[in-house]
């Protein structure tokens, strides 16, 4: 059985992002075999593996991925009250991917494959994601423009990515980001005095929204699995 780095292989189960599992290595929290575990160790997954004193399975967990509208008021962070997690009462451990702020609703992915988790959230791999806002103001030719060429994120530090922009009605309009600043959309509609009504996320690369209802979920899996992972860019 091939060997993989630590942090990898915690990161793949679904315990921690690779950055994490360094700072717990390097912090004397992981052991293998009883002893603790170095910088850069390999495992394959049958040692006996303790994070934070608590036990790895070694068994090959099937990789869960799921695809879930989340109403309005729940939050992502586990952390939290009213999270996604207490909300979903999935029988197995998964995590949500990235985020979808308390006022928005829409599609989000779960899993327990740390590794498909950190390769959608790297900015740098320009994963698309679809929204649908719809904002007190009517909208203009100049801030479909003004979104679309990018905005200076004062409070970030930051100018957004330039992005794709359609009109869908007087007060309406799609947006594709290719990255995942705080509450991105919203502080850009700011940026131009328009307040947002609503912010739907309608899809995650290939994967859509659809016809799924808010607050129910569905397993992704067959060809749409397959096309996900496929999308994702490896380094």
């Amino acid at each position: 059985m091939e060997k993989v780095r630590l942090n990898k292989y915690l990161s793949g189960q679904g315990i921690c992002s690779r950055r994490e599992a360094d700072k717990h290595i390097e912090a004397g929290k992981v052991t293998i075999n009883g002893h603790i575990a170095g910088m850069g160790e390999k495992v394959d997954g049958t040692e006996e593996i303790l994070f934070d004193g608590r036990l790895v399975s070694a068994a090959r967990e099937e990789k869960i991925v799921l695809a879930m509208n989340k109403p309005a008021g729940i939050v992502c962070s586990s952390k939290e009250k009213d999270n996604i997690i207490d909300y979903l009462k999935y029988p197995k451990r998964v995590y949500p991917v990235g985020r979808l702020d308390k006022d928005s609703t829409g599609l989000i992915l779960l899993t327990n494959d740390g590794e498909l988790m950190n390769e959608i959230l790297k900015a740098r791999n320009y994963h698309e994601k679809e929204y649908e806002v719809r904002v007190r103001e009517r909208i203009t030719a100049d801030f479909i423009r003004g979104m679309s060429e990018g905005v200076w994120l004062s409070e970030l530090g930051v100018k957004t990515r330039p992005c794709k922009v359609k009109k869908v009605d007087a007060y309406t309009f799609r947006i594709i980001l290719t990255q995942g600043l705080n509450r991105q959309i919203r502080r850009m509609c700011a940026y131009f005095n328009f307040r947002v009504v609503t912010l739907k996320r309608i899809r995650i690369m290939n994967i859509q929204l659809g016809d799924l209802k808010e607050g129910e979920w569905r397993e992704i899996k067959g060809r749409e699995l397959r096309e996900l992972r496929g999308g994702i860019v490896h380094e």
